[in-house]
């Protein structure tokens, strides 16, 4: 707890969360049987904290909306409870939505620190790291992957493990500066573990073979790469800029002869997989695409949006995902035994809570993003983790379109780590500058 938040909670209850965080961040993935009672502990104390010595917080839109998550839930469970009850389940589930406001005792434990923020983000990367080596087939289970087989690293389905890799290496990358730039004894063991843990995740994205990932890392390495170019050209001038994009392309040069060489085979198998399905998909013929990987989720889709114009405004309610798949009639039924959901997450907060669930998350995203921005220009929000933030709502937003991580621990996990990180110093900002993400009344603090 920094001296920030420090002044509104008492230290031994700041150390007991402090605690309880570290060891969700580090052991969520590595050792769940502690992580995830942590993580619980965590949360339900930090909300307590917040309501009880928050003060100034205490009106902070991400309560607002945590609020607002719980009664669309309410709402729209109570409005299927009579439209359709046989379908409806025996209470709101109001944890679907609710869970992805656990960053709000992320952000209070972490009391506005960037030391910690990083802290915790690192201790996280390394647990995954190293359970991706203990769990599933372990380093056996790597071979396999480096001769050409996918895997998952026993993080529940393969490409739940990939996206895991992908956000531990869009991190690694965005900070690399700093990495480099640390002084001291411990710069150069630093460096080795960067540049280790740097490899791994590449490999881990590689091997993981999981498509929507490379899309979503290849369109941030391009826009990051776009945003870091115009900064070097307003601060530092156009001669810094010539010379960073020689070494940045040297780099990447010699990352992407390598990642070619070494996963060739693997490349060209997964990108022209399914390439008549991509053919087919891009001539309109919809009816005529085979249920594969990309058919199975453009045909389910499809029927996501027949079920959503009948109830556009509040969803379904908590088990719209399922009703989709089971009770579609044209849905083959080997499809219904092995999925129940729709591998998009905005997909499925529509089907369950409509156009005002989706208006949820939308807000919480904007609120974030503009709390992001002015706590950057305030100078509270480092460049490289504001860089980070930007960097992670692109592939976030990327790779939930074909899977619904939100929906499942790991995205969740993700999501309130990172979203935590980035809220804790917004409310610093709030704090020191006494401004309002929002411009609402001035008796509400957003």
């Amino acid at each position: 707890m920094t001296r920030d938040f420090a002044r509104y909670c008492p230290r031994g209850v700041a150390v007991v969360g402090l605690l309880l965080l570290a060891l969700y961040g580090a052991l969520r993935i590595l050792w769940p049987e502690v992580g995830e009672p942590a993580g619980t502990a965590m949360a339900l104390f930090g909300l307590i904290a917040v309501l009880v010595w928050g003060k100034d917080l205490k009106g902070s839109a991400a309560l607002w909306l945590l609020l607002a998550a719980i009664g669309v839930q309410i709402l729209s469970w109570l409005l299927g409870y009579f439209h359709h009850p046989d379908w409806i389940s025996s209470n709101p589930e109001v944890d679907r939505l609710a869970k992805l406001f656990i960053f709000i005792g992320v952000a209070w434990w972490l009391g506005g620190s960037t030391r910690w923020t990083l802290a915790l983000w690192g201790a996280s990367v390394i647990g995954y790291v190293i359970a991706a080596f203990v769990h599933g087939g372990g380093v056996q289970e790597w071979l396999a992957g480096f001769n050409g087989q996918r895997v998952g690293f026993g993080i529940r389905n393969k490409q739940h493990g990939a996206m895991l890799f992908g956000v531990c290496l869009v991190g690694l990358t965005v900070f690399a500066r700093r990495i480099f730039m640390c002084l001291g004894p411990s710069r150069l063991p630093i460096i080795l573990v960067w540049c280790v843990l740097t490899l791994i995740s590449l490999a881990g994205v590689m091997i993981g073979q999981t498509r929507a990932v490379w899309l979503a890392l290849s369109v941030v390495a391009f826009f990051g790469i776009i945003i870091w170019l115009m900064w070097l050209v307003k601060f530092h001038g156009a001669r810094s800029m010539l010379r960073s994009v020689t070494i940045v392309v040297c780099v990447l040069a010699v990352v992407f002869l390598g990642a070619l060489y070494t996963f060739k085979d693997t490349l060209s198998k997964r990108v022209g997989y399914e390439s008549d399905v991509i053919e087919k998909l891009i001539d309109g013929e919809f009816q005529q695409l085979p249920y594969s990987s990309i058919g199975i989720r453009i045909h389910t889709w499809v029927a996501a949006g027949e079920w959503i114009a009948e109830r556009p405004l509040v969803g379904w309610g908590g088990e719209g995902r399922g009703l989709v798949i089971d009770h579609t009639d044209w849905l083959p039924d080997d499809i219904k035994e092995r999925f129940g959901h729709l591998h998009n997450f905005f997909l499925e907060v529509w089907v369950a809570y409509g156009l005002l669930g989706l208006g949820v998350i939308a807000a919480l995203a904007f609120w974030i993003g503009r709390g992001t921005w002015l706590a950057w220009r305030a100078g509270v929000i480092p460049n490289d983790m504001a860089l980070f933030g930007a960097a992670f709502f692109v592939y976030w937003m990327i790779v939930n379109q074909f899977e619904s991580y939100n929906s499942f621990w790991t995205g969740v996990y993700v999501h309130n780590l990172i979203v935590g990180g980035l809220v804790t110093h917004i409310w610093r900002w709030q704090l020191e500058s006494g401004q309002r993400v929002l411009a609402w009344p001035a008796r509400w603090s957003t």
